[in-house]
């Protein structure tokens, strides 16, 4: 990446202040362009999911690890529920998804109660055998009593299943020849085993999951730098090899004597480490044995930490000087926070960042942890909180006395949680950033990640100049 008035080197630039500029290009497609990061880490899609419990949980890993990314489980987590949530995703099917069961007993209710849990919005009647009876979607469900049983409503066509070798392009055939959106899998006895959606079908043969040494879908975990000791052994004995070691101020001696200890006991796994600012602290950081290093001191209306305490610094330059010096210390930075818009990826991997990490984007699919919830207007929307809000500080004390709960409670940040409108599927947004990161490399003749780091020229704008690229017309809900 370059400037083009190489003087901009010396300003502070947040994302907003600078733009891609169109180079001479050969590529005839974006299909051309490959975005896999040249990294260790198993993703083959330059994105990372926020470890925050309003965004991150075993319904997200699952889907996520499916479709290129790695997800990380947020520290707040007992270590039973983190291990069983390990477990169930390294145990889940390269393709097909879990179905959303319910039995002949049901009503209706139960069923909208977990239809939204998925974007496939589909639930799978079974009987108690475990063989599927009838399929549901929410308009079978809707205009009726919700106390009516659902074995009332099973229609008299038979459902349409199929076995596990069942090929994408198959399974879509079908799925479109009868009118369907989710075909049910079944096992050689006949009991339901996964469902594949026609979407998903589709998106199987764009798509390649992240998967680890063992050819599972992979993960990674979280771990507090103050309370890491604790769950270490059982999270890599689990079969994890990406360890993010957490807290908020990421530049202190007690992180560099962390870092230090996990590598002294485990010398082959991916050590993470968070929240850096500068090309000096990610130096330091890495010599002290970490592969890679998280950029982002807290902005943003959902975490205050740069309000509460004015110490932060422009994410454009703060990515780049920190992704630098890593890359020159022989490893990689992440880019966190103010990514809004494919384009906001595109100028962190131009800044030479190897993976971003999206937390409020996906806070609002359906396969973010919670339930939907309808506002005073009958509108759907998803909560977000920070990690320092009221709830998740809640959360995380709820084991303590009162007393002690009442002490932390100083250190909450008082924005507590915000609504996400427009619930989307995961797969929106997966798709979304994708194209877009492949138009932006083609635009600076590149044919891959590596290329466009060195080929990216970056030159600032006045926010006059921004206002007239966004779009002008008013969003209508």
């Amino acid at each position: 990446m370059r400037f083009n008035n190489s003087e901009n080197y010396l300003e502070e630039l947040t994302f907003d202040d600078v733009f891609l500029y169109q180079q001479l290009s050969s590529i005839e497609s974006r299909t051309q362009i490959d975005i896999k990061p040249k990294s260790p880490l198993s993703t083959t899609l330059p994105i990372i999911s926020s470890n925050m419990n309003a965004v991150t949980g075993k319904r997200m890993a699952e889907k996520l690890a499916r479709l290129w990314w790695i997800w990380v489980l947020p520290q707040d987590m007992e270590v039973d529920r983190m291990l069983n949530i390990i477990n169930y995703v390294h145990s889940s099917d390269l393709r097909l998804d879990t179905p959303l069961t319910v039995n002949e007993n049901n009503n209706i209710r139960d069923a909208i109660w977990i239809i939204n849990k998925r974007s496939s919005q589909t639930v799978i009647m079974v009987d108690a055998n475990n063989e599927p009876i009838s399929i549901f979607k929410e308009q079978d469900l809707i205009d009726k009593d919700e106390y009516t049983k659902l074995k009332d409503l099973v229609k008299s066509r038979k459902l349409i299943v199929w076995n596990e070798n069942i090929s994408d392009e198959e399974a879509f055939n079908i799925m479109e020849d009868n009118g369907i959106s989710s075909l049910p899998i079944v096992n050689h006895i006949w009991q339901l085993v996964w469902v594949l959606s026609k979407n998903d079908s589709v998106r199987n043969e764009i798509y390649s999951p992240s998967l680890n040494k063992n050819w599972q879908l992979d993960i990674a975990v979280a771990l507090s730098v103050n309370g890491y000791k604790n769950y270490i052994d059982e999270i890599i004995k689990s079969g994890v090899n990406t360890i993010f070691l957490d807290t908020a101020h990421g530049y202190t001696s007690k992180m560099l004597d962390a870092i230090k200890d996990v590598r002294d006991r485990y010398n082959d796994i991916i050590i993470v480490a968070w929240n850096i600012m500068s090309g000096e602290w990610a130096r330091d950081l890495i010599q002290a044995w970490s592969n890679w290093v998280k950029v982002w001191i807290w902005p943003g209306a959902m975490c205050t930490t740069r309000m509460m305490t004015w110490v932060g610094r422009p994410q454009f330059t703060a990515v780049n000087e920190s992704s630098v010096a890593a890359r020159e210390n022989g490893w990689f930075a992440i880019a966190d926070w103010w990514i809004r818009h494919p384009r906001d990826l595109a100028l962190s991997l131009a800044a030479w960042a190897t993976h971003v990490m999206l937390w409020t984007l996906l806070s609002g699919t359906y396969e973010s942890p919670g339930d939907i919830k309808t506002d005073s207007d009958w509108k759907l929307y998803k909560e977000n909180y920070g990690m320092a809000s009221g709830k998740a500080v809640s959360w995380r004390t709820n084991k303590l006395t009162k007393f002690e709960q009442a002490k932390r409670e100083r250190y909450k940040e008082w924005i507590s949680k915000s609504k996400i409108y427009n619930v989307k599927p995961l797969w929106d947004i997966v798709d979304k950033f994708r194209t877009g990161l492949e138009s932006s490399i083609s635009y600076s003749w590149a044919t891959d990640i590596e290329q466009f780091h060195d080929k990216a020229i970056i030159w600032v704008q006045t926010q006059a100049w921004f206002a007239e690229w966004t779009p002008h017309g008013k969003e209508k809900r």
